[in-house]
């Protein structure tokens, strides 16, 4: 279980975006999502990524969930629950959070996920709209391999073509793809990369 006193606070000048947890709501999370948040809190964080697990049960979900939320009111972080897995498609991510018509209770638009489920960018954000918290981007080839910004199949250009103010968050996946380029030569080009896109939208 997470011990909140060993955890020292963070002084940096990159701000954090977000505590990503593996948390599934799906799933009993117990004390792990208040603690999560506790600590978004404490490093200035002011979102927790979750995942959804199992979406069968959107409003056993949505029940839970909510008795959660008051402490995220609290402390004035938000619960923003990625476009992956089960909820790779930003529809459903958007039915969820209709269940749970909460402002503390938001999504994360991973950019890739609900591409390789066959969503547009503009259904994305007609799902998902004003409660957009955060965005993973990245790209990828048709066949889900994962390649640098602007070299594959992944509508990266037209999504952040839609975006307001939210950040922006460059995902290099390194630990579950070792064949990919090392994070030292990878986010420097993915950066410059991400700005070329910012300027030109």
């Amino acid at each position: 279980m997470l011990d909140l006193e060993s955890c020292a606070v963070v002084r940096t000048d990159v701000p954090l975006v977000s505590v990503d947890t593996s948390i599934e709501l799906a799933h009993p999370f117990g004390r792990e999502l208040p603690l999560a948040l506790e600590l978004a809190a404490a490093w200035g964080a002011p979102v927790v990524r979750v995942f959804g697990g199992d979406a069968s049960d959107l409003a056993g979900i949505a029940r839970r969930l909510a008795g959660e939320l008051h402490r995220a009111h609290e402390l004035g972080v938000a619960v923003a629950l990625e476009t992956h897995d089960a909820f790779s498609r930003a529809a459903l991510v958007g039915a969820l959070l209709d269940r749970v018509d909460d402002p503390a209770f938001g999504a994360v638009w991973d950019l890739h996920h609900p591409h390789r489920a066959g969503e547009s960018p503009e259904e994305v954000v007609a799902a998902l709209g004003p409660r957009i918290r955060l965005v993973h981007v990245k790209d990828a080839r048709s066949d889900g391999t994962l390649v640098p910004l602007g070299e594959g199949d992944v509508p990266v250009r037209e999504s952040l073509a839609l975006l307001g103010d939210v950040p922006l968050v460059v995902e290099w996946e390194k630990r579950w793809h070792p064949e990919l380029d090392e994070p030292e030569v990878a986010l420097p080009r993915e950066r410059l990369a991400l700005g070329q896109m910012l300027q030109d939208r």
